[in-house]
């Protein structure tokens, strides 16, 4: 008898945009390749179709104006199609739409979780309710993934220390080679800083506005930072610039698909962040040998070293986060050392595509 060959459904709630390629449109089509030199036949369960990048390589099939989960099971309900695995990118956890897929599919299913959660937890009605959740359709999962540690924790916290035995952390990885690292030494004085993020509340970016604000007139004077990304706060983080007079301070250059060559040209990355599952901007930062000032939230104590690939301050702390700014534009705070080899060794896309097609090979 042959080996029944693998036929896998990736259901991923992620918008494919060729003006905001990320880490994980990489991780994508590196495993899609992986998956075809394996002989593993995939299925891509998108909410829109694509060909920037390597996505004209893939079969697509997008949701179009349905909900993502709906849409996959309306093609199960016509398709037919008996698959061996099915993984989730970016979808809710523990819903009623596992148990609609287990319905009529035996294949293995597989979550991966990316939610950030909030900085003070859920409230009591929302625990409760995940706890439920937990218990009824837990079940219907054969594996959930966190990206980091503090993500696998997440998923007991959220769903119930039962689920322990099929939790795993698989890390986010990052394409190395496309990620110009600085060669020259970093500034002591008068450091260049950027920020690289999507622009929401949650994301803190108001509070380091605020920690400029406190800094001495001299300081100010010669700081820069610019912010990339784009977003529905980038409104309210203008009017706050507007309103502190810093416009000489931060400069907004929005979304830029040359990331990976820029990183080179700062000191140091701000990620002034509430919630975070686990960053790949702070991968790519240390990638480009560029120390990270971050929060402690979410993954980031997992590949921040305080004083020796980055700083951390406390989340929210506009004083403290002044002062050490301050300290580090003074000279008197600094990082010294290379911060790429760490993720050559522990965050690469490579060993993140091995670990996931782990998943599919083992079962």
């Amino acid at each position: 008898m042959g080996i029944k060959k693998k036929h896998i459904a990736i259901i991923c709630n992620y918008e494919l945009l060729d003006s905001r390629v990320g880490g994980m449109d990489y991780f994508f089509w590196a495993f899609n390749k992986q998956c075809e030199a394996n002989q593993i036949k995939v299925d891509w369960f998108f909410p829109n179709t694509a060909s920037h990048g390597n996505y004209h390589e893939f079969h697509i099939i997008p949701s179009g104006n349905k909900s993502i989960e709906q849409h996959f099971i309306d093609y199960l309900d016509t398709s037919h199609i008996q698959y061996t695995h099915i993984i989730t990118h970016f979808v809710e956890l523990c819903t009623s739409f596992f148990a609609e897929v287990k319905k009529c599919q035996n294949a293995k299913v597989i979550t991966v979780d990316h939610n950030p959660r909030p900085l003070k937890g859920y409230p009591l009605k929302k625990r409760l309710k995940k706890r439920l959740k937990g218990w009824l359709y837990a079940k219907h999962i054969d594996v959930f993934v966190g990206v980091s540690e503090y993500t696998s924790q997440a998923i007991l916290n959220d769903f119930g220390d039962f689920l322990k035995p099929k939790t795993q952390t698989i890390y986010n990885g990052i394409l190395i080679d496309n990620i110009t690292p600085k060669t020259t030494e970093r500034q002591k004085l008068r450091p260049r800083f950027l920020v690289v993020s999507h622009l929401r509340a949650s994301k803190g970016i108001q509070d380091l506005i605020a920690a400029v604000n406190l800094l001495r007139d001299a300081l100010k004077s010669v700081l820069k930072i610019d912010i990339y990304g784009d977003g529905p706060y980038k409104k309210d983080l203008l009017q706050l610039v507007t309103k502190y007079k810093l416009g000489s301070n931060f400069n907004f250059k929005g979304s830029q698909s040359n990331l990976n060559a820029l990183y080179q040209h700062y000191d140091y990355l701000i990620q002034p962040t509430h919630m975070e599952c686990f960053s790949l901007s702070i991968l790519e930062s240390l990638a480009a040998n560029i120390p990270v000032i971050t929060t402690p939230v979410g993954g980031n104590l997992e590949v921040i070293t305080p004083n020796c690939n980055g700083f951390i301050f406390k989340t929210k702390d506009v004083k403290g986060l002044s002062e050490l700014l301050a300290e580090i534009m003074e000279g008197k705070r600094y990082i010294l050392g290379n911060t790429r080899t760490l993720i050559e060794n522990k965050f690469s896309i490579d060993l993140m595509v091995e670990n996931h097609l782990k998943l599919i090979n083992n079962g």
